[in-house]
């Protein structure tokens, strides 16, 4: 369901007038909304590289995922583990990020964690305080309170699965190019 009031654990979508380079036909996980800002990690966009290729001491083949544009040189993850990584930062329904990163790469290591459990990104989307709501707010996300199971192995299908989910005006969306002018 279609929602204009954002929160930590809401859903965007990207329009399909959004032409922005990273954000194209991204759905974003929010896990922290504030009166400074948003924070949250794109879904959709695996890097196909294994998290070994930036984190040699880390024994897994677990993929790195493009968080967006903000510390792209900084890996982050979303876990559901605050039992084996503390200091870790609830979102909701069981979701965490952040967390002390010595307890993740001796999970890791141990094979305490399992793949679908955690998940990498190389940096993060942000947004200054109100930006991100002025943005909804001239149609370039639209928000959704719905549950995605962020450590499924997603691309660009997850977009249209929630365009889809959406219906009606969204539905025409589905079958266009990325590039509307490549049609």
């Amino acid at each position: 369901m279609q929602i204009k009031t954002i929160t930590k654990g809401n859903i965007l979508i990207a329009q399909p007038a959004l032409y922005d380079y990273t954000f194209n036909r991204s759905v974003i996980f929010i896990t922290d909304h504030n009166e400074y800002g948003s924070i949250g990690f794109i879904l959709n966009k695996p890097l196909n590289k294994p998290v070994s290729t930036y984190v040699s001491e880390l024994d897994t083949k677990l993929q790195v995922y493009e968080g967006g544009p903000v510390e792209t040189h900084n890996l982050y993850y979303l876990h559901k583990r605050p039992d084996l990584i503390s200091n870790s930062e609830p979102i909701t329904n069981g979701l965490y990020w952040s967390g002390d990163y010595d307890d993740v790469r001796n999970a890791i290591n141990s094979g305490l964690i399992q793949d679908d459990e955690i998940r990498f990104y190389l940096g993060y989307s942000g947004w200054a305080e109100n930006q991100l709501q002025n943005e909804v707010n001239d149609n370039a996300w639209i928000v959704v309170n719905e549950e995605v199971d962020i450590f499924k192995d997603w691309d660009n299908n997850l977009w249209k699965e929630q365009l889809k989910n959406l219906g009606g005006e969204h539905l025409i969306w589905l079958n266009t190019p990325a590039d509307p002018t490549m049609n």
